[in-house]
């Protein structure tokens, strides 16, 4: 049995201008389990992203990714076994075309020749884009909602077994936020996705854990926090529309 895919134990960051962004945070997450970070601004979400992939590496407490503690010598491991997919996709979109850019991460990991077109094809049949169609477009000149699914397929195409998003509805227009939520409902990966978006939480994560001035306040069933109108107040959030 494969242990949690990601493990932390009593981590703590403190920033070099003495701001502490994450105080003991404990936490557990499960296979296949897709799990919604929530927090107001400054409520240590980023930090933890941030620690998922070894930008940032722990100062206290102990982080474990896949059976391999967070430490200098795991990195390209550990990048392999996580993919952040940023709010912003033109800070992953940065080659000329569409398939270089999803190309990107595989060549990187060596995979060459036939193995790298067979991964580039099935990670645009992943985010539901046709490559013969994309292959050679421009990324810059995509929509909002392409740009997003271009950069998921990036981060897919490199096989991770944990997808990490930071506001992946950030900046699309309903439609696209629409196919986005239908997207993330189709993918196997365990997944953590960080948003302020609560209906988007609603409708893909059964579970919620809620930061607030880097603490663990809440960590249960969705339904439950996003129906309590005054302790999601008490922690700067919004009520999801749908709920209010």
């Amino acid at each position: 049995m494969h242990h949690n895919p990601i493990s932390i134990k009593n981590l703590s960051y403190v920033y070099a201008d003495g701001m502490q962004a994450l105080d003991g945070i404990n936490l557990e997450i499960a296979a296949t389990e897709r799990v919604a970070i929530v927090g107001a601004n400054g409520s240590g979400k980023s930090t933890l992203l941030l620690h998922l992939n070894g930008i940032l590496l722990p100062q206290q407490g102990e982080l474990v990714i896949g059976e391999m503690p967070m430490n200098s010598k795991n990195l390209i491991p550990i990048r392999n076994f996580v993919g952040l997919v940023f709010q912003n996709p033109d800070e992953q979109l940065f080659m000329p075309t569409v398939w270089e850019d999803v190309a990107f991460g595989p060549m990187n990991q060596g995979v060459k020749g036939k193995d790298l077109e067979i991964c580039i094809a099935e990670a645009m049949v992943s985010v539901g884009l046709d490559l013969g169609k994309y292959r050679d477009r421009h990324s810059q000149n995509l929509s909002g909602g392409e740009k997003k699914r271009v950069a998921i397929a990036g981060v897919l195409a490199m096989q991770p077994q944990i997808l990490v998003f930071d506001e992946p509805s950030a900046q699309l227009d309903p439609r696209s936020r629409r196919q986005l939520i239908q997207l993330l409902q189709t993918l196997p990966e365990t997944q953590l996705i960080a948003t302020h978006d609560l209906d988007l939480v609603l409708e893909l994560c059964d579970r919620t854990v809620v930061l607030s001035e880097g603490k663990i306040v809440y960590d249960g069933k969705t339904e439950q926090v996003l129906s309590d109108r005054e302790f999601l107040l008490a922690h700067s959030l919004e009520m999801p529309l749908s709920r209010s």
